[in-house]
């Protein structure tokens, strides 16, 4: 809103001050989980738990949340970069909501699937560019004059996107053309499959953590599965749980727990002592 000059300048005073009250806020955050972490890491000394803290991610975009403000005290920034730097502050939201730390954490976990992608694309576009340049250069020599101007012409085409401002005319370089655009097809899927295999797999594994925990919290507090519904719901909450999967524990945990009786039943069909049978009761 504050980009729109018409409103910047009739509520410039509250734009101001909510960004005052907003930095604020922000650097005393700031400073008390620098204070605080060493109490997280007490096998460390404290300078090098805060130096840890401080290197990590989400330090860095507490830091950022803060920096623009105070950087703009000492180097004159142009304001509509500033409100640019301003938006890193929504990557706070990332330690609010799950769904943005199961993103985080399965694009940290296949980074080097990532990474893979990214360089064959690279190849790609060089090859793509290299290879329109051979055949276009002479019927258009002011757009494809050199590699790396054909190498928007590879961007576009082999991303799918087409905006059609350059394109081969000669038979052979539509030929070119058409095989490019079937290769980046293929290549846009790859991101996506790696994405979505390990979005899968993450869920999977937290609802097994979470599983494990709530099955452990059940079994320590010796909780009555029948009768202590509130306790058990209360459980639930704090752990994350669906009803679905916490009715599916609770079955699985019946169903041991009817094993083991009868696992005990059996053991003592016979006399410990003298080995004689015992009567049906």
């Amino acid at each position: 809103m504050e980009s729109i000059d018409s409103i910047y300048s009739q509520y410039q005073l509250y734009f101001d001050g909510f960004e005052k009250i907003s930095i604020v806020i922000f650097t005393v955050e700031y400073i008390l989980r620098i204070w605080c972490v060493a109490e997280e890491y007490p096998q460390l000394a404290a300078w090098k738990a805060r130096l840890k803290w401080v290197s990590s991610g989400g330090a860095i975009i507490d830091l950022l949340a803060i920096l623009p403000a105070y950087l703009n005290f000492f180097v004159h920034i142009d304001l509509r970069f500033l409100r640019i730097l301003r938006l890193l502050r929504l990557l706070k939201l990332t330690r609010y909501f799950v769904s943005l730390q199961i993103l985080l954490a399965v694009i940290e976990r296949e980074k080097g699937s990532f990474q893979a992608v990214v360089f064959i694309l690279m190849i790609m576009i060089v090859m793509a560019a290299g290879g329109i340049y051979v055949v276009e250069n002479k019927a258009q020599p002011e757009v494809f004059s050199s590699i790396p101007q054909s190498m928007w012409w590879a961007v576009v085409t082999l991303t799918t996107v087409g905006y059609g401002d350059v394109t081969p005319v000669t038979n052979i370089g539509r030929l070119l053309g058409a095989v490019i655009t079937i290769l980046g097809v293929g290549l846009a899927a790859l991101p996506a499959g790696i994405l979505a295999t390990g979005l899968a797999n993450e869920l999977n594994l937290r609802n097994q953590r979470l599983e494990q925990e709530f099955r452990e919290l059940l079994i320590s507090n010796q909780i009555d599965y029948l009768n202590q519904e509130k306790e058990i719901e209360r459980i639930r909450k704090k752990v994350g749980l669906s009803r679905e999967q916490t009715h599916e524990i609770i079955l699985q945990l019946i169903k041991e727990q009817q094993l083991d009786e009868q696992e005990q039943r059996k053991k003592y069909k016979y006399c410990p002592h003298c080995g004689e049978k015992l009567p049906d009761a």
